[in-house]
């Protein structure tokens, strides 16, 4: 793909969102294919949902805090997120666009559609048109989906809680039942399932090398259409 998918020749802006549920390690290979894109001498910007501006850091301490000092209910966490991300879009995610990076970010729409529209029971339509009205004409151009047995994605999070109680805290949404992560699994394959041409779906159940090599290279071939 050297020499192929190159600075000059390639659109100003794309956006890559990164969606899985707990445990399918979106961080791990976040870091890998942006470490790629910049040896390539791509500008790269990493963020996250909820996060990337100080509105929406607090938004996330609020929405994950698992210590229960703020009651929350479903309807006000999902305009929680919603605030979050239309901060997040016109202070970060826009004005990185617009310069011509490569934006990659740890969740985005598709997760706040699984996780409060389906898992919550609030309705995959009802919570996708309110995602569409907060993002406006900015959506993703590329979403790659790391989906890991429900189960086994669980027993990564609680690894790395003994591992490192700090960094690994289970926090509020990581801690429901199974059955809501399982919700959140299948909602997200069918979203994938709606929209072929936006998804790239990876098992992520495979070692991490595997799955970061894979990422990495279905990426690049598909960053290959905006050129």
């Amino acid at each position: 793909m050297t020499g192929k998918l190159t600075l000059s020749n390639m659109k100003n802006g794309t956006f890559i969102t990164f969606e899985g549920g707990e445990g399918a390690g979106k961080s791990s290979v976040i870091a890998h294919i942006a470490a790629a894109l910049r040896l390539e001498g791509f500008e790269v910007l990493c963020t996250r949902e909820p996060g990337g501006t100080p509105l929406g850091e607090q938004i996330r301490h609020w929405l994950l805090d698992n210590k229960q000092t703020v009651q929350i209910g479903d309807t006000s966490e999902l305009f929680l997120f919603l605030a979050a991300r239309a901060q997040h879009l016109a202070e970060l995610i826009r004005p990185a666009l617009k310069r011509g990076y490569i934006v990659l970010c740890d969740r985005f729409n598709d997760s706040t559609i699984a996780y409060q529209g389906a898992a919550r029971g609030l309705g995959v339509e009802y919570v996708e048109k309110l995602c569409r009205l907060a993002c406006h004409d900015t959506l993703p151009d590329i979403t790659l989906l790391l989906d890991v047995p429900t189960e086994a994605g669980l027993q990564r999070t609680r690894a790395a809680s003994k591992e490192n109680a700090k960094a690994g805290e289970v926090d509020r949404i990581e801690s429901e039942k199974k059955e809501f992560h399982e919700k959140v699994r299948q909602a997200l394959l069918a979203l994938a399932a709606k929209e072929p041409d936006r998804y790239l779906v990876i098992d992520a159940s495979q070692t991490l090398h595997h799955v970061q090599q894979e990422a990495k290279d279905k990426i690049f071939k598909s960053l290959s259409r905006y050129v």
